[in-house]
């Protein structure tokens, strides 16, 4: 699915929400590394996010497991309101990481607007996954462009996964 086009050498392609709004993702033992970052009150601690990003990113690089950009996810779990855990979709495993594997149906919706919005988000994905007769199990949030990024393209597009039973 191509979801993202490069415009310059900015570090996040231009994300392209219609793939993804309103959707249905279908995942079979879809191929993850994990981290995990330090939050406060569900806020990433200053430069973690990126740390961990580029952490992870490199070790994808390194084992000839990252997918090409326009393929590229990374979708956010918090836990607690203390941790958030990161998962970088790869190709295949990689070698001294945390490998998983993810299996369920999500349900997608596009959202554009601050981090802080999310509670806002889940109350509306709450009626979606309804209107479609599902109850969600788990949320997931991919934050497709960094602030920088979203300050340029003029939109902070995050996209919701409500994992559904």
């Amino acid at each position: 699915m191509r979801t993202q086009k490069k415009e310059s050498k900015d570090c996040c392609p231009k994300f392209e929400p219609a793939p993804w709004d309103g959707k249905t993702q279908e995942w079979k033992n879809k191929p993850f590394i994990k981290g995990t970052i330090p939050q406060l009150f569900h806020v990433p601690l200053p430069g973690a996010m990126k740390h961990a990003m580029g952490r992870m990113w490199k070790e994808a690089e390194n084992a000839s497991a990252a997918p090409e950009l326009q393929d590229f996810l990374a979708i956010a779990y918090d836990p607690s309101p203390w941790k958030s855990e990161l998962y970088m979709a790869v190709t295949k495993d990689v070698p001294g990481t945390e490998n998983t594997k993810l299996t369920g149906t999500f349900l997608t919706k596009v959202f554009d607007g601050p981090y802080n919005s999310v509670p806002k988000w889940i109350k509306e994905m709450d009626k979606f996954v309804a209107s479609q007769g599902k109850m969600t199990k788990k949320y997931y949030f991919y934050y497709t462009t960094c602030p920088k990024c979203a300050k340029k393209y003029g939109h902070n597009y995050v996209v919701a996964f409500a994992q559904v039973d």
